[in-house]
């Protein structure tokens, strides 16, 4: 393949352009298809097995990105435009990139996060970090402040097999600001579980000032990863589980727990401003139970509940779960498979 240039005023002018698209582990087929069935017509080849693929749309890339960004796909977690590519074995592709990156205008002076990924099937001698390092060193003429979070633009390189591929966008038009939209939190000590990400990206990536909540209903609580999230955000919360809540929790002022299972309680109208549910349930089940519990949650309240995908067939499942809560008054805000989610997706939704 022969090394391409393509400017961003060059992609305006042209009727296709090139994405990295980047899902969870084992669901690019699915973030394929939701393309698919946006745009139609695509061609797309793997760089990741089941995680990374290159994608060509056949739209100008302006009107591609505020597609994908005004209604974010469910399995897409991240998206880099492809402006430039160069074969990752030539000697001079660092400084080619370079160069292409210096002529930029909007780069000088500006925040910037350089993101490198590199495949393991890539024959670039480099690693992420490597790669990284030796084009930051080649861009000082850029007199930018390089940051790790909340940058004005992002910088992304991605080599797999005999290519590099450069794109510069902005955060919003990546759909993360964090390099391939993998979002890491740190564990923190006596931490009762790793569910506790979840919450902490969707606060995150659905924008949601969880401080604002007064008291909320965690259905399915136990051990208390999501229970203890409320908390630390100032919440009262009601957990309701048949299994044991963790030792540190069971006598936190603002928790009451109820010991049984959920189709055992119902609780006064409008009680509640806030209801999550991360029960390793099936998805019939989970909704079940949760609607029967909706009337507890206030008209405006939020809804922040897991949907297990148990089967092979999971645009058809995500659809009539969300009509499902949809005939129950509740308005989905987002579906999106989170980076913490496994085989599930998380739901956002607003009682109507």
């Amino acid at each position: 393949m022969d090394d391409k240039i393509l400017t961003n005023d060059e992609q305006k002018h042209t009727t296709t352009s090139r994405f990295i698209c980047t899902a969870n582990h084992g669901f690019a087929p699915y973030a394929q298809e939701e393309l698919r069935r946006r745009f139609g017509k695509l061609k797309s080849s793997v760089l990741v097995s089941g995680e990374v693929f290159l994608v060509t749309l056949f739209e100008e890339a302006e009107q591609a990105v505020a597609n994908i960004v005004s209604n974010p796909p469910i399995f897409l977690r991240h998206i880099q435009p492809v402006q430039l590519e160069l074969r990752a074995d030539a000697d001079e592709a660092l400084e080619q990139t370079a160069q292409y990156l210096l002529r930029q205008d909007k780069l000088y002076e500006a925040s910037i996060s350089l993101q490198a990924r590199k495949a393991e099937r890539s024959v670039a001698a480099e690693s992420a970090g490597e790669l990284r390092e030796k084009l930051l060193q080649r861009l000082t003429g850029l007199n930018a402040d390089f940051v790790v979070r909340d940058p004005e633009w992002v910088i992304s390189v991605f080599a797999a097999e005999d290519m590099l591929y450069i794109g510069v966008s902005s955060p919003a038009e990546n759909l993360s600001d964090w390099s391939g939209g993998a979002i890491r939190f740190q564990r923190e000590e006596g931490q009762i579980s790793r569910a506790k990400f979840k919450l902490l990206e969707a606060e995150q990536s659905f924008g949601i000032d969880f401080r604002s909540f007064g008291s909320a209903l965690d259905v399915g609580a136990a051990p208390g990863g999501w229970t203890s999230f409320l908390l630390e955000r100032g919440l009262k919360v009601t957990a309701v589980d048949p299994a044991l809540m963790h030792e540190s929790l069971r006598n936190h002022p603002n928790l009451r727990i109820l010991k049984k299972n959920a189709s055992e309680v119902r609780f006064r109208e409008n009680e509640f401003d806030l209801l999550v549910c991360d029960m390793s349930w099936s998805p019939k089940q989970m909704v079940k139970l949760v609607k029967e519990l909706l009337p507890s949650l206030g008209t405006g309240g939020t809804a922040i509940v897991t949907v297990k995908l148990m089967h092979k067939k999971p645009m058809a499942l995500i659809g009539e779960v969300i009509a499902s809560f949809e005939e129950a008054q509740m308005q989905v805000q987002r579906a999106k498979q989170l980076f913490h989610n496994r085989d599930e997706i998380t739901l956002y939704m607003i009682k109507y």
